[in-house]
Parts: C-alpha cells; structure tokens; sequence
C-alpha cells in the first residue's frame, strides 16, 4: 500500500512514518518544514520527502493519506484531497487501528514527563527481553530512534492529548486501545484548543473509558487533578503511587540521582545519570508499568541505572573548563521550575544560568506569565527570548523576576548577552550550568551559543 503522509516530519508523523515503513508500506510525505533530524531520520529509512503542498505531489492518488493535525482547511493539498474524495485518516487513527490493536498497549500520558517516562519503560521491558516497539515524541538515547516496530507483544507509545486531526478533535491518545495507562501529571495546557483544565479532564477521561476491566490505570496518589479524573469512573485496575499507597519512593541523594523504590517488602535502589524529581516519580511510573507485564521490581530497578536518557531532555551539548550547556524541553512552567530545581540540587552553589523561549502556543498566549516568575527562582540569572509570535511584553516578565533577569526580541543580542554573563561567571572562578529551554529549534540559539563558547 502507498501511504502518502502531509505534515510528515513533526516528531510524531516522522515517527509514525517510520514505522509504515517498516511494516511494508511504500511510504512518501510532504511538509513545509522539512529539515534535520527528523528529515535525517527519514531519508535514511528510505521514505520520500516533498518540500511544500503542491496538490500534484497526490498524483497518481496514493492509497491512503495520513493528516497531520498541524494541517487545516485551505491547505492545498486538503482540498485537493476532499475535492477528489481521496481516502483518509488521522495519524493516531491509523497507529491504532493498524499496528496497535492487537499489541499490549503501554500508554504514558501527562501534561509533563511523557517522552521520557515512556523511554525509560521501553528500556525496562526492552532488557527485560519483551522487545517493546515503541512510538516515543523525542529520540531515547538508549535506542537512538524514536520509533521501532518489533515482533513482540508489548507496544509503548507517548499518549498526547493534542486533537488527532482538523476532522477529529478528539485527543490522540483515546484511539490506542491503552492495556496500560500511565497518567503521569494533569496541568492546564494547550491553550489554543482546550478552554479551561476541565476541557483537559473530560479528554483524560475519555482515554480512561478506553482501557479495558483487565488494564490498569498508574498514576500519582496526591494529583489532585488526576485524581478528578479517576473519581469520574475508572473500570480498570488503578495502581496508585506514592504516600499511603502500595508502591513508594525514598531520596538517596537530595538532587534524585539516587533513590529507592518500595512495593510492600520489597525494595530495590536506582543509582543513576538523571537528576529531579520529577525524573525520579517518571522512573516509578514506569517500573509500576513494566511490573504489569511481569518485569520485577529489582529488574526495572537494575534497567534505569543504566538508562542514558532522551534527546534534548537536559542534553549535555558542550563541557569544558567548568562550563555546562544543556539543551532541554521544558515547555510549561512547572517543567521549568522541576529541571532548574533537580540541577541547582546537582550542582550546589554553582551559577546558573537559564535561558528561556516561550515558544509553545499556552506560553505564546501569555497564559502562564505569572507562573514562569516563580518558576526560575531556582537559577542565578534568566535571559528571556522574544520570538516573533509572542505578543506580550516580555520585559515586564524580566522585570518581575525575582533573580536579575533580561529580556531581548534580537537573537545576536541575546547570544551577547548570555555570552557575557558566562565569561563574567567563569572569570570569578564558578562553575557555570547554562540551560537552554525550548521546544522548538530556538532559531538555532543552541549551535550559536556552542560555537561562541568553543
């Protein structure tokens, strides 16, 4: 079958890709945005790529054509495709229906924490010799792809609740046909098509509708908001964590890279590369998860401390001479708050240094401007980037920081501005932790910034 894919290289469509391919399909996509290391990834998998949407890319009619939820009407190649009555799906539609369906299905949702809660579980089930595929939304470094099709039983997806397509506002994650169901975390996001926090809910309970009386549903025992969702109705398992519950956690090191985990009485010890602990509840989800399929405790414990961790999740991209740059995620503001606090536990008195791209469309919106203020308490100074979507003050947000704070809409500035601030650090002997947040390509800040250093 030829499986024609528009919006082909944002990371779940090139991932999805990947995966048709590998189940035999011929496999061609368009995008506008077509660069690496998605692009990288694709070619190499001997997918054909089409700059743009030029209708004529849909002749000869390909059998089936895969929408991107980035695409809208007016699109050309949409119309096109309505106007010929050309067959169609939705990504998440398609992964369920074709490859999911007869899997047992780990699904790992949550407003923070998905991509790598999920990559730890695919490595835990993955040295456990279950071979999970997986569908993950980042690259885990342990497998170096974000995507793999396997002969195995088990299937390990990141569950989003963004809508599938412009013709289904559902949420992704209801069409996969969830075993398990991992809720790691509920906050107000996505503001561009969620209302309010109960829109979010009402989403999340839906996928919790989905999964079976013989599945489970794993989440934190003191979230509120998750919670709501289960009081709602739950027909499954729950596996709640943490106090008063079955499964609990202790810190071994103040910063996270070192803790235990206890079922009843057993215990088991992860001593790992990973700090926050955020990272540390991310690991105890996905042991709860990897124990449904049989994996022990002290097996999933023994997996993590070997787990290397995720692409661009607090990614070390440049270390020398007391300087650490790190490339991470963070999207929303508790993300934000949770990295900056798991490193100044790592690194003590050490200076750092953070540097921020509001860059997804609640943080464009200006909705959680209050909240980023308290969020980078936790580092010596803070650069903020004015992209050019956002469209509220930005210096006011560095002016009400409560750490010396600057503000700049001019890459080269603030590539100046950072720049200096490192070398006056360095110059007086500290150690120096940049961290750089985004969850977009911050118009190249990162390679910038490490060439200057270097």
């Amino acid at each position: 079958m030829h499986i024609h894919i528009l919006g082909i290289c944002g990371t779940f469509m090139g991932s999805l890709a990947q995966l048709a391919k590998a189940a035999g399909h011929q496999v061609s996509g368009s995008d506008t945005n077509v660069y690496p290391p998605m692009s990288t990834q694709l070619e190499q998998a001997g997918i054909a790529l089409i700059e743009g949407f030029d209708p004529v890319q849909l002749q000869p009619a390909p059998d089936l054509i895969v929408v991107g939820n980035a695409l809208s009407r007016g699109n050309p190649c949409v119309e096109a495709m309505l106007d010929q009555k050309l067959p169609y799906i939705s990504g998440p539609q398609w992964l369920g229906e074709t490859l999911l369906r007869d899997k047992q299905v780990f699904s790992v949702a949550g407003t923070h924490g998905k991509t790598t809660t999920s990559s730890m579980l695919a490595k835990i089930l993955d040295s456990a010799g279950l071979q999970p595929g997986f569908l993950i939304g980042g690259v885990p470094e342990d497998f170096g792809v974000s995507a793999r099709l396997s002969n195995g039983d088990y299937f390990v997806v990141e569950a989003d609740e963004y809508d599938s397509a412009f013709f289904d506002k559902r949420s992704k994650f209801v069409h996969y046909f969830s075993n398990t169901l991992v809720i790691n975390n509920l906050e107000f996001d996505h503001a561009d098509i969620f209302d309010n926090l109960a829109a979010i809910q009402r989403q999340f309970h839906h996928c919790v509708r989905t999964v079976p009386s013989t599945g489970s549903v794993i989440y934190p025992a003191d979230n509120t908001n998750v919670t709501a969702v289960i009081e709602q109705g739950c027909w499954s398992q729950q596996v709640p964590f943490g106090d008063n519950s079955d499964w609990q956690y202790k810190l071994l090191a103040e910063d996270g890279s070192r803790f235990s985990i206890q079922r009843r009485d057993q215990r088991a010890v992860v001593s790992w590369s990973q700090t926050g602990l955020h990272n540390v509840t991310n690991g105890m989800a996905a042991v709860i998860a990897a124990h449904q399929a049989g994996v022990s405790l002290q097996q999933a414990c023994a997996a993590l401390c070997d787990f290397v961790g995720v692409k661009r999740r607090m990614e070390v991209i440049y270390k020398a001479d007391g300087i650490t740059v790190y490339d991470d995620f963070a999207h929303h503001p508790t993300a934000i708050k949770t990295t900056t606090e798991g490193l100044r536990a790592k690194v003590g008195r050490g200076k750092i240094i953070a540097v921020i791209e509001p860059r997804s469309a609640t943080m464009r919106l200006g909705i959680h401007q209050h909240s980023l203020v308290e969020a980078v308490a936790s580092a010596d100074q803070i650069f903020w980037y004015q992209n050019p979507r956002i469209d509220w003050d930005i210096h006011a947000l560095a002016d009400a920081c409560a750490v010396p704070a600057k503000a700049s809409a001019d890459l080269e500035q603030l590539l100046v501005l950072v720049t200096d601030a490192i070398e006056a650090a360095a110059a007086s002997q500290e150690t120096v932790d940049i961290v750089i947040m985004s969850n977009g390509g911050f118009e190249g800040f990162h390679q910038l910034l490490v060439e200057r250093l270097g």
